[in-house]
């Protein structure tokens, strides 16, 4: 079946587009697949096809972002989707139950329509509101803490042709009328976001907060929003504050420096005072290294971890000077030599190959493997089983 879309949806398909940077375009395929579903009430093939004419996308490509999420139908769908959660929390009080009324009731199971066309029924993994449950939606919009008789009235005046008023959220309204938005469209109909509101459990927070006096430091509810312009200068005055509040620094002086026993420090040229060593600051004995900033995080790791007997101090935070079994600490540069003889034996691989996998040895082998054979007769078979000896 090959379906021509509307004129409408062509225009509006340009102006999703059109939202877009140029070359970001494919951007507007999650929009445009909900277009489509608006005209045909699910996401034909020629959907499909017409995302990709107009995007310049093949249909395999469409197909997989259409596949991935469920608010996309890939067949026909009711005019409204009523979708039960089945999960943990809602399951526990009572969601399968419900799901299992309406089945029985409808003559439907799981993404099934009725005869009529009106309610398609699905079962739903979780509708983010445990603490409301068990929940169903009927297009996304929620009934709080229904029953399976609650949820057959429901479905009941939605098949008479009326529109139940969800418990939050604003007016009903059909599928397709629901993917108008999706695509990023004003609701039309007249009223249709002038009802709704907020649930007990999400009042709950903010009563609690207020009958404890617990509010953000400074925050103004009604403190219009800055521009980008407003919200720079206030940075950039804030920071002008800050750097004005800093301390000035404190020149150095020629004043001997007491020690702690109250007697000059030992001092240098000009009379400058020596910097203290941080031993004399820490108590620690270990020496003063200069960060291997050349070195490799491996070669860091393996210093550390057993370094020179020279250079290791005993007291050294995180290091244990090894010993031989005897007690008696390796010579100095040992260390060093071992890792030097293990990077020589183990040279890096190049081009992606595994180490050792050498040209010349591939070479050396080909070339046993054929001198075996010419000089014994051996098939093919043995000259492999040779070369795997070798």
């Amino acid at each position: 079946m090959t379906t021509t879309f509307t004129d409408e949806t062509r225009e509006r398909a340009r102006e999703i587009i059109a939202r877009y940077p140029a070359d970001r375009s494919r951007s507007a395929l999650l929009p445009l697949l909900h277009l489509v579903q608006a005209e045909e009430g699910y996401v034909s093939p020629a959907g499909v096809a017409f995302c990709a004419e107009v995007l310049g996308l093949n249909k395999a490509q469409v197909g997989a972002v259409a596949t991935f999420y469920t608010m996309y139908k890939r067949k026909p769908t009711g005019d409204f989707l009523v979708s039960v959660c089945t999960n943990t929390m809602c399951n526990v009080l009572g969601g399968q139950e419900v799901y299992d009324t309406l089945s029985e009731h409808l003559g439907v199971g799981h993404d099934e329509t009725t005869a009529d066309g009106t309610i398609t029924l699905e079962h739903a993994e979780c509708l983010a509101a445990c603490d409301y449950g068990p929940v169903m939606t009927v297009n996304y919009d929620f009934f709080d803490g229904v029953d399976a008789s609650t949820a057959v009235g429901v479905v009941d005046e939605l098949r008479a042709g009326g529109r139940p008023m969800p418990t939050r959220g604003a007016r009903l309204c059909t599928l397709k009328e629901m993917a108008v938005q999706l695509a990023g469209f004003a609701d039309e109909r007249d009223g249709a976001v002038a009802d709704g509101g907020p649930g007990e459990p999400t009042l709950r927070g903010l009563r609690l907060a207020q009958q404890h006096g617990v509010s953000v430091p400074g925050f103004d509810p009604n403190t219009p929003i800055r521009s980008k312009a407003e919200a720079d200068k206030a940075a950039a005055e804030a920071k002008a504050k800050a750097e004005a509040a800093k301390p000035a620094p404190v020149e150095a002086t020629t004043a001997p420096v007491k020690g702690g026993d109250g007697a000059s420090a030992p001092t240098g040229a000009a009379g400058v005072a020596e910097p203290v060593k941080p031993e004399a600051a820490t108590g620690s004995t270990a020496p003063d290294v200069k960060a291997p900033d050349d070195k490799s995080p491996q070669v860091r790791t393996a210093e550390t971890r057993q370094p020179d007997a020279s250079t290791a101090a005993p007291d050294a935070p995180g290091t244990k000077v090894p010993t031989d079994g005897t007690g008696t600490a390796p010579a100095a540069g040992d260390a060093r030599s071992a890792e030097a003889a293990g990077v020589a034996a183990n040279a890096p691989a190049g081009d992606g190959k595994p180490a050792g996998d050498e040209a010349g040895a591939q070479e050396r082998n080909l070339t046993e493997a054929k001198a075996g054979t010419d000089a014994d007769g051996a098939g093919p078979a043995d000259a492999s089983e040779t070369g795997a000896q070798k």
